[in-house]
């Protein structure tokens, strides 16, 4: 099993933290039975974050790039600019 880089664990971390803040705030409870089942689902919301963070992954410097697609052109043409004629200077 490959180890956890040091975003999956930052993400999972913080995921446990405030999710179980989270829910220790909005259910107001006070048994240990409520605590203890809110820190379990607490790690297993952190342990579900770490693992689906995605993984860097390096591209092969062999894959090939599609050639770009030549531009359209339309069909009505606009008139080539004018040369600027400058006085010559005597």
């Amino acid at each position: 099993m490959p180890r956890p880089t040091a975003a999956q664990l930052a993400y999972g971390s913080c995921t446990v933290f405030f999710s179980t803040l989270a829910m220790l705030l909005l259910s107001q409870t006070s048994s240990s039975a409520g605590i203890a089942i809110i820190a379990v689902a607490a790690l297993a919301l952190g342990l579900l974050v770490a693992m689906t963070v995605p993984l860097s992954r390096k591209r092969p410097a062999a894959v090939e790039q599609p050639a770009p697609e030549e531009p359209v052109r339309a069909s009505v043409t606009t008139p080539a600019p004018e040369p600027v004629r400058e006085r010559a200077v005597s």
